[in-house]
């Protein structure tokens, strides 16, 4: 377990020359490539071996800096603001630097800004990551390390290891729509937002 400056520098260091790294969220471990860099983006798609029309999510370390590629309505932001950090996966329409791999050719994107210091120290090095779970597609989530599929272990540059994870995934939600698309973590709290947000929709 560890979460060392030389980590965290191997891990960014694998990114920015394409690889893909496994770090710790706190719902479960993500597998991250290069966000906005479709070849990178096909790399998890084909690593994971997910179907390219199910949509990756994009890892941030912050709403400020979702707000670089992404164009949400105030109403999102106001949302974003509240929950995030945190498990929750908020959907909004992406900007012009993102690119279809990514998405799926769909004109919105899910963003991720995760509850643990890691991986946003991680983001803040590397820029936007793929945000999905470390696993082959159909297979159950990891929320540990020494669980990882060999396929994922032996396909990526980096592991960063820090220990067990809790293992509820992320609510995700369109806040614009009032609707959510997957029940996670802290899904009674965003419905209960949601029907009766504190701001002007």
């Amino acid at each position: 377990m560890t979460n060392d400056s030389d980590t965290l520098r191997r891990a960014a260091e694998a990114v920015a020359e394409g690889g893909l790294v496994v770090y710790p969220t706190e719902t479960v471990y993500g597998l991250g490539g290069d966000a906005l860099d479709p070849a990178a983006v096909e790399r998890v798609f084909e690593l994971k071996g997910r179907e390219r029309s199910n949509p990756l999510s994009l890892g941030v370390p912050s709403v400020d800096a979702a707000l670089r590629y992404t164009e949400p309505t105030e109403f999102a932001v106001a949302f974003a603001r509240a929950f995030l950090p945190g498990p929750v996966t908020v959907v909004v329409d992406r900007g012009d630097m993102v690119p279809d791999a990514l998405t799926g050719g769909r004109d919105r994107v899910g963003i991720r800004v995760p509850d643990h210091p890691i991986a946003r120290d991680l983001l803040r090095e590397t820029g936007p990551l793929t945000a999905t779970s470390a696993n082959v597609s159909g297979c159950g989530s990891v929320t540990h390390p020494d669980d990882l599929d060999d396929r994922i272990r032996e396909g990526v540059a980096a592991v960063i290891d820090d220990g067990e994870t809790p293992g509820t995934e992320s609510t995700v939600v369109d806040p614009e729509a009032r609707t959510v698309h997957r029940r996670g973590a802290m899904a009674g709290a965003i419905e209960a937002w949601l029907d009766d947000p504190p701001v002007d929709g």
